[in-house]
């Protein structure tokens, strides 16, 4: 089964009449998988050949799947197929609740009894939708960033103790960035004031997400580091007051069943954008996207240190 081979009616069809189990394939529900990858028509073909349209994989249901992927003609087959929109699922989210802050907040007949949205989510949907079209559609692969809530371009550079780039060495690098000399390329940063504080950015490198770049900015303040692996996938950090507070996080990515209702939002609002992710999570409400891939305020250069450590 291949992702278009979900949206293949007679095909789905034919599997099933031969004998396929629409309850499990390779250990995992082919209603979760449809639900992502397929058609309102395959939906409700397997919706109707499984004993349990809201069955669990994962802690989750097909319906949570569909509504958080951005599937909603797949998200009305399973209600209409039974699927119960309004049983709470992560954080107190059930599928339905969370369609609200998303672009078809009208997805679902909400009951009377169901609560809407509080002020303060409206508010953060509302500034998820701008960020998300204010940034655009970025390429950022291969970038590191830190984003810093609460201090502008010029004390990030005095916490760094940075120096400003020499020209013909900037040049040199911006021109072919993978041709520079790359330990000598990984001092080089950009930083940026925006609204909410400020970004350090790298287009072609990590260190902005280092633990001794984020420690130095993160002094009475917080910071969300993100490098965008190209081998591994985006990778987030959390370090606030020069603490640690998470590593190895997935901006961008899915939200994890033992999350809190805000961070089930964040994850929904700003799904398949980590960049939107971490500038969000730090306050930051950029109004384009210039300080991630530039040309930012200032190019600086860090002085020599081991930045794997505080």
């Amino acid at each position: 089964m291949g992702w278009e081979s979900w949206k293949d009616l007679d095909g789905i069809r034919r599997r099933l009449d031969e004998g396929a189990d629409p309850e499990m394939l390779s250990g995992r529900r082919p209603l979760h998988r449809a639900a992502f990858f397929g058609s309102p028509e395959v939906v409700t073909e397997l919706a109707r050949r499984v004993v349990d349209v809201d069955a669990l994989e994962d802690g989750t249901p097909a319906l949570w799947e569909a509504v958080l992927s951005g599937r909603p003609d797949n998200a009305r087959a399973l209600a209409a197929a039974g699927a119960d929109p309004w049983r709470p699922v992560i954080g107190g989210w059930s599928p339905g609740r969370l369609s609200l802050a998303g672009p078809t907040p009208d997805l679902f007949v909400r009951p009377a009894q169901e609560r809407g949205l509080s002020e303060e989510e409206r508010a953060a949907a509302q500034e998820g939708k701008r960020l998300v079209a204010a940034l655009g559609d970025l390429h950022y692969e291969g970038t590191g960033l830190a984003c810093v809530a609460g201090i502008d371009a010029e004390e990030a550079i005095h916490r760094l103790e940075a120096a400003p780039a020499g020209a013909e060495e900037l040049e040199e690098l911006l021109e072919e960035p993978w041709a520079y000399d790359f330990d000598e390329s990984l001092r080089i940063v950009g930083v940026t004031t925006v609204p909410g504080g400020c970004v350090v950015t790298q287009p072609w490198g990590y260190m902005p997400s280092t633990p001794g770049v984020l420690s130095r900015l993160s002094t009475g303040t917080v910071c969300y580091g993100l490098y965008a692996n190209p081998k591994s996938g985006n990778q987030g950090s959390i370090v606030r007051n020069g603490i640690v507070e998470g590593s190895d996080l997935h901006p961008g990515g899915g939200p994890d069943l033992d999350d809190t209702a805000e961070e089930v939002l964040a994850s929904y609002l700003y799904r398949y954008n980590a960049v939107a992710y971490s500038c969000a999570f730090a306050g930051l409400r950029l109004t384009d996207a210039r300080a991630v891939v530039g040309p930012p305020d200032r190019w600086v250069e860090l002085p020599e240190r081991n930045y794997w450590e505080h």
